[in-house]
């Protein structure tokens, strides 16, 4: 039975390489309540095998700076997922590459009436680089490909830098803002921002 009282979501956002992930699990592991990990990867991870190689990958996420047509109901579905467990109640995290600006407008049209911080995860692009050629998991330069475009928009709750601080230290960052006395207002400063108004 749900509550009448939604949950609390965290958007992280940024480019690969820039530790979304590790943040993720740090906040999991420091926040008392339990916050579910709804993040770009999980749905991703739903797909059938042969869609994460190409040519199929071309569907949905091609160099991971554009999304074909897989990729656009994909997040579509995210996105959705994540607006009804806060509304059902459900505390929820989850990391995001925002570079389709469609999927911004879509954030901030179904998260704006929740309590949905959102976050932007930096990193100097040298720093990126480094990590992509140091994990073997990366594709070279999606990072650079990326970098001008997740946080062209310029409006979060927090930022944190992650070249700066530890996965452990920008959760701490997060917590306190997320416990402080101040709602989130970004998403609806994006909403209204790109709504003209």
């Amino acid at each position: 039975m749900s509550t009448n009282q939604p949950g609390i979501g965290i958007l992280l956002n940024g480019t690969s390489s820039s530790g979304k992930t590790s943040i993720v699990r740090a906040l999991q592991n420091l926040l008392e309540a339990p916050y579910l990990d709804a993040g770009l990867d999980k749905f991703i991870w739903m797909l059938p095998e042969r869609y994460l190689d190409r040519p199929l990958w071309d569907e949905v996420l091609g160099l991971a700076v554009q999304a074909g047509p897989a990729g656009h109901t994909l997040v579509a579905g995210m996105h959705r997922s994540i607006a009804a467990l806060c509304a059902s109640g459900n505390n929820v995290v989850a990391d995001h590459v925002l570079v389709e600006p469609a999927w911004l407008t879509e954030c901030a049209a179904l998260f704006s009436s929740l309590p949905v911080y959102f976050i932007g995860v930096r990193c100097p692009l040298d720093v990126l680089e480094q990590r992509e050629k140091s994990r073997r998991n990366r594709t070279l330069g999606q990072a650079k490909a990326q970098f001008p475009l997740v946080h062209a928009h310029a409006i979060y709750d927090l930022e944190v830098d992650t070249s700066l601080f530890s996965p452990e230290e920008c959760a701490a960052q997060i917590k306190a803002r997320v416990e402080s006395a101040n709602p989130p207002t970004a998403l609806a400063a994006l909403q209204r921002q790109l709504a003209g108004g």
